[in-house]
């Protein structure tokens, strides 16, 4: 027997907003998703941190919409403007045990907080039909135990964002002035109910390291926001540190977004808070410097690049560059039969 997930879609309340819209009559909520659960993408990616993507890559699933509004987000097509389809329970069965039988290492469910009772539903589906490699939870940690609860025990490795504990920039960059706090009492559960485990591996003679279970904790540093990164890995150092794994990503692009004009006016203005440039090779000397006199116990630390052609497309089958990825299902497309096909041509 499955969870009861539909008091949970009327007045909703699953993320820390409350909006208190009743979804499962398809009306929206600030995540502008109803109770149907849609997806943009499945299928393997190799550019996780080496604990996730080990040999076979992460089995990664892109949900459609978002409980934040994040201006510089990378995968905004489908968090902001609701690029995905519709997937029944089956469906999503259909698509773990297909990553599975590619070699995923793992399940990797990307930004699925605003369906979390369906997706635990869905969860448990998968396993009874047959999933059985670790589930991964990747999440922006704007979410609120509560709703964790229902993942407990269903979801092996957590892979929140950790993205900022200056409530003034998150309520200009996120909409979500609350998100430090929320992000701390998020980050805080998932380590007290899943201990670090790393298995040791040897796979076509070379030596892997393989996440079972744990916290992957993600900070993204915002060019010239020094400050913002000390705080967060000043609390990083004090509540995970020996508990999980640190990862101090520098990654930060400037997105070529399209939209509406009002839609590119308000990103504008929020993105006017902080310096929307790429990270220079001095800051990342800095951070090096930085991180390596908090010496954490565990850390992966993002070699600095300037290449910018894995920004993805999702209305393309294939989003990422061909080396990042290799998709299985697509929202336009369905599953996906001739996949060098699609790799070569779309």
């Amino acid at each position: 027997m499955g969870f009861n997930t539909s008091n949970h879609y009327i007045s909703c309340t699953q993320c820390p907003r409350r909006c208190g819209i009743n979804r499962s009559t398809g009306t929206k909520g600030f995540c502008r998703e109803t109770s149907d659960l849609r997806i943009a993408l499945a299928g393997l990616h190799f550019g996780e941190e080496p604990l996730i993507t080990v040999h076979g890559g992460s089995g990664t699933i892109f949900f459609t919409g978002c409980t934040l509004r994040c201006s510089f987000c990378q995968n905004y097509q489908i968090s902001q403007q609701e690029m995905g389809s519709s997937v029944s329970g089956d469906d999503f069965a259909k698509m773990c045990i297909l990553l599975q039988e590619h070699g995923a290492e793992n399940i990797n469910l990307v930004t699925g907080s605003h369906h979390i009772p369906l997706i635990a539903e869905y969860l448990k589906n998968a396993r009874q039909n047959g999933l059985m490699i670790p589930v991964a939870w990747n999440s922006s940690a704007y979410e609120s135990t509560e709703m964790l609860e229902l993942l407990d025990g269903l979801v092996d490795i957590w892979l929140p964002d950790f993205k900022t504990l200056n409530g003034d920039l998150s309520k200009k960059l996120f909409g979500a002035e609350d998100y430090p706090e929320v992000a701390k009492k998020a980050v805080e559960w998932m380590i007290e109910h899943s201990p670090l485990k790393i298995q040791q591996m040897k796979i076509e003679g070379r030596d892997y390291e393989k996440i079972q279970s744990g916290v992957i904790i993600r900070h993204l540093f915002l060019p010239g926001r020094f400050e913002d990164t000390v705080m967060a890995l000043d609390w990083l150092k004090e509540h995970a540190d020996t508990r999980a794994c640190i990862s101090l990503m520098s990654q930060y692009t400037p997105v070529p977004f399209t939209g509406s004009t009002q839609e590119l006016e308000s990103r504008n203005k929020a993105l006017s808070s902080i310096e929307n440039r790429l990270v220079t090779p001095d800051e990342d000397a800095d951070l090096q410097d930085i991180i390596e006199a908090y010496d954490f116990d565990w850390l992966f630390y993002q070699e600095l690049s300037d290449d910018t052609s894995w920004l993805p497309d999702f209305n393309r089958c294939q989003p990422f560059s061909n080396k990042l990825a290799l998709p299985l299902w697509h929202w336009r497309e369905g599953f996906i039969q001739n996949k060098t096909q699609v790799i070569e041509n779309k």
